[in-house]
Formats: structure tokens, C-alpha cells, sequence
């Protein structure tokens, strides 16, 4: 199986995703998506913990080796170097992934919110600093937002494979979250997980808020996929709240047509993002870390999703004001259409008079639009200077 096949296999939405990405970031990111398939799975489909463990140590032994040159002795190690040459990838990620997974071998217990972040930085997190890799990012401040947005996706799967996990023994909903712990091998209460998975959910729409935040760092096409990506697990999480958040109801899931409905209405709202010219594209120079939401405020995702609502507004005046647009155009050839099949003698004038005010009105909100983008570009760069 290759790594498109991979991706197409494990998740719908990624692939969708991937599928609007320029062919030689989609391929880069195919193959991280499958490497970390590879090392999901075989940590999760081993025989047992032993067994999941020694892997988990040869790759771990096999990253070290790649650090110093030596070739590596597992199929994930000669994979993973495949990607590190290719994508430039710092070594650090990969060594967090292997931490985090070691944590579910391991069995660790999850006490606290940041317990649960710290976890989900590591398996997830990390990624979306890899993919800053993968898709060549330009900017440094988009390490931060990458790893947000990677976290918010890892927090929405937790919020939709609550059942799924207690079944493998396993229950990442942070004890203070809970009024009582369950106990192993009996059946979850809705009452008692349903507000713990609330809770979990509203953090994560705080995380793709930073992450959405980030998403000006990116070059146009990359923008789109990534935005479609986010805004997929964002519909898993609202699924799960219209079930309660019962974790009774089973797996959320995001019918295709849904899906193909936030692509089409991505891509359609950032149309004018396409015409820009192609942004310089450079690696990130510094490697992402994670810092606990009670050790810097820096890191805590009531400050971090706020850090660019100044500008939030005008993303959002530019996307209404290009909808608009969009429709007066759809509206103007509809009108047309019925002006030059009149059914009545009614129809012989209004219906060119409202094409007429259609056709006005759509060039006047996408000027509007454009100066909403680049209001925003120029916040933009202000940031960036202001950061270097």
C-alpha cells in the first residue's frame, strides 16, 4: 500500500485535505501522514504491551542512529529518514511522537488539563510541526499555531473515541474533569463523562482559534487544504455536541457530503487568496516545544486564541464581503436568465433591473474584500517585524 492509498484508507478528511495541496507538498505529506500511521499502528496493534514497547525502543534507537549518520535497523527508522532528508525535519518531533506513544504503553494516567495537553502536543502537535516542514512554511510564528491546531484535532478524537478507548483500557478525559473515576471493566456513564467531554471540546475550539490564527503564515494553497482540514474535526466535535456528548451514541462521524460542502465553500471564500503572488518559502530554523498552560500564559489557550483577534474581524468582514460578491454574480446571471424568458409581461423589465443592481453591487463588495486582505497582510507583516 502507498501513502496515498494509506491516507485514503485511515482518514477521509485528510485525504481530502491532501488532495488540495500542490502535488509536491501533498506527496510530503502523505508520506509523514503514513510514517505515523506505521507507528500508530504498530504500537496499538501489537500483541501486547511488550511487544509495543520494544518497538517503540528500537525506533527510539533508530532515531539516535540517524542523528549520528548510521543507518537505521527497522522499516519505521529507514522510512523516517526518507522524511528527514527530504523534509529537512528536525529529529526532536520524531522523538516526542515516540514519547507520547510510550505514554499509552505505559498506561500513564491523566490527573490534570495539562496532563491531557502535554499529551496530545506529543502525538499530535508535534505533527503539525512536521508539516511545517512538509509544506515549506515561511514564517517562524507559525510553529506555535501549527502545534495549536494539531492539539485542538487530537483533543476533538479524544472527545469522539471516549467508547472506543475505554474499551483498549484506556480513558484520557483528565480526572479533575470527572466527578468520579470509572472503574476498569465496567460500562462508562454518560452522566459522568458527558461534561468532561464538553469540556474537552470547548478547549479544543480554543486551539483551532490559534490554529486559524496561523493559517496566514502559509502560502495560498496550503491555506485552503489546511483551513478544509480544520474545519472537518470542527464538525466532528459539533456532531458529538448534537448527540449530548454521550459517549454512548458511538463514533461521530462527518457524512461526505458535509465534507465536500466545507471544501467547496473554503475554497470559494478564498478564491482572491490564489491571485496573490507565491510567498517565499523558507524552513523554520527553531524546533516547537511544549510548555504547560500553568507554567507560561504564553502557551495558555485563553491567551493564545486571542493573540490576533484584532485582525479576526477583518478575516471575516473580507470572507462575508467575497460571499456576497459571489452571490450578486450568481444572482445577476440568474435574473438574466429569467429576463430572456420572460413568462409574463411583468418580466420584461425588472428582472433586468435587478441584474443591473447585481452587477453593480458584486464588483463593490470584492473591492471591499481586497482591502479587508490587505488590511490584513499589512497587520501581517507589522506582527512579523515586530516578532523578528
Amino acid at each position: 500500500m502507498n501513502d496515498r492509498q494509506t491516507i485514503q484508507k485511515h482518514s477521509k478528511s485528510f485525504s481530502l485535505a491532501a488532495a488540495l495541496l500542490p502535488a509536491a507538498a501533498r506527496r510530503r505529506a502523505e508520506a509523514l501522514y503514513a510514517w505515523c500511521r506505521m507507528v500508530d499502528d504498530s504500537v496499538d496493534l501489537a500483541e501486547d504491551p511488550r511487544q509495543a514497547a520494544a518497538f517503540l525502543e528500537q525506533l527510539r534507537d533508530d532515531i539516535e542512529r540517524i542523528q549520528q549518520q548510521h543507518p537505521p535497523t527497522i522499516a519505521a527508522g529507514e522510512r523516517l529518514l526518507q522524511i528527514v532528508q527530504e523534509c529537512q525535519l528536525p529529529l526532536e518531533y520524531p522523538l516526542e511522537l515516540v514519547r507520547g506513544m510510550e505514554m499509552d504503553v505505559l498506561g500513564h494516567s491523566y490527573q490534570t488539563v495539562d496532563d491531557l495537553l502535554r499529551y496530545s502536543y506529543r502525538v499530535a502537535g508535534v505533527v503539525g510541526c512536521m508539516m511545517c516542514h512538509a509544506l515549506e512554511i515561511t514564517r517562524e510564528q507559525a510553529l506555535l499555531h501549527a502545534s495549536h491546531l494539531g492539539i485542538a484535532m487530537q483533543l476533538t478524537n479524544i472527545a469522539r473515541d471516549v467508547q472506543e478507548d475505554w474499551q483498549r483500557g484506556r480513558l484520557y478525559l483528565p480526572a479533575e474533569w470527572l466527578p468520579e473515576l470509572p472503574q476498569p471493566g465496567s460500562p462508562l456513564s454518560d452522566d459522568c463523562v458527558a461534561p468532561a467531554i464538553q469540556k474537552c471540546l470547548e478547549l479544543a475550539d480554543r486551539y483551532y482559534a490559534s490554529g486559524d490564527a496561523g493559517l496566514k503564515h502559509l502560502a495560498a494553497r496550503n491555506r485552503i487544504a489546511i483551513d478544509v482540514a480544520s474545519q472537518v474535526y470542527r464538525a466532528i466535535g459539533e456532531r458529538i455536541s448534537a448527540h449530548g456528548y454521550r459517549a454512548s451514541q458511538g463514533r461521530a462521524v462527518v457524512p461526505a457530503r458535509t465534507k465536500f460542502r466545507i471544501a467547496l465553500w473554503t475554497i470559494a471564500k478564498r478564491i482572491p487568496e490564489l491571485l496573490q503572488p507565491p510567498m517565499e518559502t523558507r524552513l523554520p530554523k527553531t524546533i516547537g516545544k511544549f510548555v504547560p498552560i500553568s507554567a507560561s500564559s504564553s502557551f495558555h489557550p485563553w491567551r493564545t486564541t486571542m493573540t490576533n483577534s484584532h485582525d479576526n474581524w477583518r478575516e471575516t468582514a473580507s470572507s462575508v464581503c467575497y460571499a456576497i460578491s459571489l452571490t450578486a454574480i450568481l444572482a445577476a446571471t440568474l435574473f438574466v436568465m429569467v429576463a430572456l424568458n420572460p413568462k409574463s409581461a411583468a418580466y420584461d423589465v425588472l428582472p433586468w433591473l435587478y441584474s443591473g443592481i447585481c452587477i453593480m453591487l458584486a464588483p463593490g463588495f470584492y473591492v471591499l474584500s481586497r482591502r479587508f486582505d490587505r488590511q490584513n497582510q499589512l497587520i501581517a507583516a507589522n506582527e512579523s517585524q515586530r516578532d523578528a
